[in-house]
Parts: C-alpha cells; sequence; structure tokens
C-alpha cells in the first residue's frame, strides 16, 4: 500500500523493539528526511533516476517491465515510465484493490492516468489480473530504504509483499530493483519473515547490486 503523501537517514533499524515496532520507527525517520527535501532538488533526482534505470542491462532487454507511478515525495518514476514506453516496452503498472493487493493494467501514456484511492494515480485502461506480473522480465518496486542485504522496507501496508510471494510461489525470477534517494541505502532494515530481498537499488548517484537476492529462497 502507498498513499499519495509522505509524512531515509540513519537507519540502523535498531530501536529495541519487534520487527514490525523497528520497521515503524525507521519508516517515520525516513518519511520525515524526505518531507525535507526541496522540491528542486527532488526534480532533479527523478531526472538522474531515469538515466540511471535506463542504463540496467535487465531493462535494456525487457519486453515487459512492472513499474508504478511515483506520487507524493517518492522517488520520481514519470520520466522514467515515458522513457521505457518509448522504447516500445510494455509497462504495466499496479491498481490497488480493496484488499491492499494489486491489479496490474498496461501504460498508455500521462493521459491514461486518473486519481485513486489515497491519492495514488492508476492507469483506466483493461484490467489484466494480479497475475499478469508474472509476465515481468523487470519488477520495479517502491521503497523508503534498502540495506546490503537487500531487504527493503516498504510503506507497511503490504501490497508488494504480496508481489513478490506470487512471483516466488509462482517460480517467477524477474530483476527486482528499488528505486530510492541519495542515503536511503542503510545499515540494516528490520527483516521478518515474510520479507524477500530485492536484487538493486538505483539511486541518482547509481546503481547498488546485491549479491544473491536474486537466489534466496522464500
Amino acid at each position: 500500500m502507498r498513499d499519495a503523501e509522505d509524512h531515509g537517514p540513519t537507519g540502523t533499524g535498531g530501536t529495541g523493539g519487534t520487527g514490525g515496532e523497528d520497521k515503524a520507527a525507521l519508516r517515520r525517520e525516513l518519511l520525515d528526511a524526505r518531507a525535507l527535501m526541496p522540491a528542486g532538488e527532488r526534480a532533479a533526482a527523478a531526472s538522474a533516476l531515469a538515466v540511471r534505470a535506463l542504463d540496467l542491462p535487465e531493462l535494456a532487454s525487457a519486453r515487459t517491465v512492472a513499474a508504478y507511478v511515483s506520487v507524493g515525495r517518492e522517488p520520481g518514476t514519470r520520466a522514467l515510465l515515458d522513457a521505457l514506453r518509448a522504447r516500445g516496452v510494455r509497462v504495466l503498472l499496479p491498481v490497488l484493490m480493496h484488499d491492499n493487493d494489486l491489479d496490474w493494467a498496461a501504460y498508455e501514456g500521462a493521459e491514461g492516468l486518473a486519481r485513486a484511492a489515497r491519492g495514488l494515480l492508476e492507469p483506466v485502461g483493461d484490467r489484466l489480473g494480479g497475475d499478469a506480473v508474472l509476465g515481468a522480465q523487470v519488477v520495479l518496486v517502491p521503497g523508503l530504504a534498502v540495506d546490503g542485504r537487500g531487504m527493503r522496507l516498504g510503506r507497511g501496508g503490504g501490497s508488494y509483499d504480496r508481489v513478490l510471494a506470487r512471483l516466488a510461489r509462482a517460480g517467477a525470477r524477474p530483476a527486482l530493483a528499488v528505486l530510492l534517494y541519495e542515503g536511503e541505502v542503510i545499515e540494516r532494515v528490520p527483516a521478518e519473515r515474510h520479507d524477500r530481498p530485492v536484487d538493486a537499488a538505483v539511486t541518482p548517484a547509481g546503481v547498488r547490486r546485491f549479491a544473491g537476492a536474486a537466489g534466496q529462497e522464500p
């Protein structure tokens, strides 16, 4: 689940509480840091992220990419979505369902997006079903931070945990990448049993890969 308004950073994740409590504290820290970023800095980061992501070999060869429309203070994805579509890549975007699981629909340009629940922007085209993500060669996931193991901190709604679990159950092995600001690749993200690692983090400064993440079992 993602919301349009962001409410990071040091981030060892060690507050002495449970995994869920540690995650909540770290989320607050990271969201507070994003709230302090000037609009110009966010715009520059979005442009740099598009350049860095488009250089990924996995994206260069991908026919289908599952991505998302950035909202609020998230690292911007609009330029990247348009660049992928211009390349002829089929871009799938999530549609949030009532139970926080994700359906998918094809991206047909900014004019094909509409405001949805929680301030999100979603495609208006035909719904393709939750399993549509299984056909993607690359899945770009939102997040607030990632650590050196590839463990990602999300917003806490569980939508992308379900996506990653669906991929694992089906034996699908797309490249998983999270788009972040500088300083959001941190020392440690609190991890729980259901969490799954990503393969890479893309920041405005470059790409950080996590050895062995793709081969880990759920």
